[in-house]
C-alpha cells in the first residue's frame, strides 16, 4: 500500500560524560589529572534517497535514536563518539513537529541532506580543570544531554503536473497513454487508489513529469473521503490538467464537475485554486444519452446537433476565462498529442523555481530557547515598549530580519511565546514602538 504518511520518535545521543582519574606511576606519588574527555552523542540526519517513493518503511518502525557518546576514560582515553543514525527518505518529504504541525524541514530541491539533532557534546575530563591552586581536581563534565522529537512525515509528489477531476473519468488511462506509469485500470469508482507519477517524451524532446491523482469527491478540500490525502500531492504542480467526461457516461454534467472540483481546491488552497488550468474533455469517442452525434467530420470526429455539442458548451463556458479546452480519448489516442505538445509549451512560460515549503520550527532554536527567560515592559522615559531576555538575544543570533522569511519567522516567535500577548497587556496601540536589542519597529496588530 503506498503511504504518504507518517509519526515517528526521535532521539539524538547524549554525550558521554567526562572522567575524573590522576596519574598512577610508580616513583611518581602525586600524578596530575589525566581524566579523558567523553564523546560526542550521535545526530539524527534526515537525507533524500531518490530510490524511495513511499514512507512504508516508517510505518512499521517509529522510533529511532542515534548512539550515545562513550564516557572518557582514565590516561586520557578519549570516548568514542555514538554513530549518527540517518533516515532515508523520498524526494519532497515534508518534515514537521508533531504537536505544533510547523514545518522543520521540506526535504525537495537543493536540500538533499538535514541535521535534524545535534547529538550532545561530551563532557571535559578532569584535566582541563587544573589550576595553580586546583592541582587535583576531582571535577569531569558531565556531558549534554539528548534531544527529542515527535515528527509527521509527509509526502508531497514532485511533479510538473497534476491530473484532477472526479472518479473514472479516465485520468489513469490517460496517464497509461502518454507516459511510462502503468496504473491500474478498470471500470470501477476509485479505481486509482494511490498516485502514480509518470515522464511524458515528446518527440521534439521536450519533456515533463505529470501526477495522476486519485478521483477527487465532493468536499475533498474539507477532508471528506480521502480528500487531503489526495489534494497534497497536486501542492507542487505548476499547471494542473482537469479531465472531465465530455461524454456524461455516467449522466453528470461536465460543467459542474469541474466547478465543484474547483471549488474544492479552493477551499483547501486558494493558491492551489489559482494555479493554471487545462481542460481535457474526455470521452469523446463515446456517444450516448441525449447527446448522440449527427455525423462525422472529414476528420473522422463527431459532429452534434448545436444544442447537444458538450465539447463546445465546454470551450463557450471556459475559453473566455483563459482555460483552453481539448477534446481527446484516451482509450483511442485522439487529440492528446496535441494537449501534450500545448502543455509543454505553457510550462515553459511559467516560473519553474520548485515549490517548497519554509521552515518554521527551528529544532536547535527551540530547544535552547525554550528554558530561556525573557523581560517584556514599557520604557517612561522613551515611551517605547521594550522586549529583552536572553531568549530573545539567541532568537535574534538565528534570524535574519532583512529578509522576508526571517522577518515572517520572527513575528511567528513573538506570537508563539505570548510576548505579543503581553504587549497588549500593557496596552500597546497600533503605532507605538518596540524596541529590543538595537531594532525599533512600529507595532502593527
Amino acid at each position: 500500500m503506498f503511504a504518504d504518511r507518517a509519526k515517528i520518535y526521535v532521539r539524538s545521543g547524549k554525550g558521554g560524560d567526562g572522567h575524573v582519574s590522576f596519574r598512577r606511576e610508580k616513583y611518581v606519588p602525586d600524578g596530575g589529572p589525566d581524566g579523558g574527555d567523553g564523546g560526542n552523542g550521535g545526530s539524527v540526519i534526515l537525507r533524500v534517497d531518490k530510490g524511495r517513493n513511499t514512507l512504508a518503511d516508517y510505518r512499521h518502525v517509529r522510533k529511532y535514536c542515534a548512539e550515545n557518546g562513550e564516557d572518557g576514560g582514565k590516561r586520557n582515553c578519549r570516548g568514542k563518539n555514538g554513530k549518527d543514525i540517518i533516515l532515508k527518505v523520498p524526494e519532497g518529504t515534508v518534515v514537521k513537529e508533531f504537536n505544533s504541525g510547523k514545518v522543520i524541514v521540506d526535504m525537495s530541491g537543493d536540500t538533499t541532506e538535514f541535521v535534524l539533532l545535534k547529538g550532545g557534546k561530551g563532557g571535559n575530563g578532569n584535566q582541563h580543570y587544573a589550576t595553580a591552586s586546583m592541582q587535583a581536581p576531582k571535577y569531569a563534565q558531565p556531558g549534554q544531554p539528548f534531544k527529542e522529537l515527535d515528527l509527521f512525515l509527509e509526502l508531497k509528489l514532485i511533479a510538473d503536473v497534476g491530473l484532477i477531476g472526479f472518479p473514472n473519468v479516465g485520468k489513469s488511462t490517460f496517464l497509461s497513454r502518454t507516459t511510462n506509469a502503468k496504473p491500474e485500470i478498470a471500470n470501477y469508482h476509485f479505481t486509482t487508489i494511490n498516485p502514480h507519477l509518470g515522464v511524458v517524451d515528446l518527440k521534439n524532446g521536450d519533456g515533463f513529469v505529470m501526477a495522476d491523482l486519485p478521483g477527487l469527491i465532493e468536499g475533498a478540500g474539507e477532508g471528506a473521503g480521502l480528500g487531503h490525502q489526495f489534494l497534497r500531492h497536486i501542492e507542487r504542480t505548476r499547471l494542473l490538467i482537469h479531465v472531465v467526461d465530455a461524454a456524461s457516461v455516467e449522466g453528470r454534467d461536465p460543467i459542474e464537475d469541474i466547478e465543484t472540483i474547483n471549488k474544492e481546491l479552493a477551499v483547501y488552497s486558494e493558491d492551489l485554486a489559482k494555479r493554471p488550468q487545462v481542460i481535457a474533455a474526455n470521452k469523446i469517442d463515446a456517444v450516448v444519452n441525449d447527446r448522440e452525434a449527427v455525423d462525422l467530420d472529414e476528420n473522422g470526429e463527431l459532429i452534434y446537433a448545436d444544442a447537444n455539442d458538450p465539447i463546445q458548451k465546454l470551450k463557450e463556458h471556459y475559453e473566455p476565462l483563459g482555460i483552453p479546452v481539448f477534446p481527446i480519448s484516451g482509450v483511442t489516442g485522439e487529440g492528446v498529442e496535441e494537449l501534450l505538445y500545448y502543455v509543454a509549451d505553457r510550462l515553459k512560460t511559467l516560473d519553474d523555481t520548485p515549490v517548497t515549503f519554509s521552515q518554521e520550527f527551528d529544532p536547535e532554536f527551540e530547544m535552547a530557547a525554550s528554558s530561556l527567560p525573557f523581560d517584556v515592559y514599557f520604557d517612561e522615559a522613551a515611551k517605547e515598549f521594550v522586549i529583552e531576555g536572553p531568549r530573545i538575544e539567541k532568537m535574534l543570533g538565528y534570524t535574519n530580519l532583512d529578509s522576508e522569511k526571517g522577518f515572517a519567522f520572527f513575528q511567528r516567535f513573538l506570537k508563539d511565546n505570548g510576548i505579543l500577548e503581553e504587549l497588549e497587556n500593557l496596552g500597546i496601540k497600533e503605532g507605538d514602538t518596540v524596541r529590543m536589542y538595537g531594532f525599533s519597529f512600529d507595532y502593527y496588530p
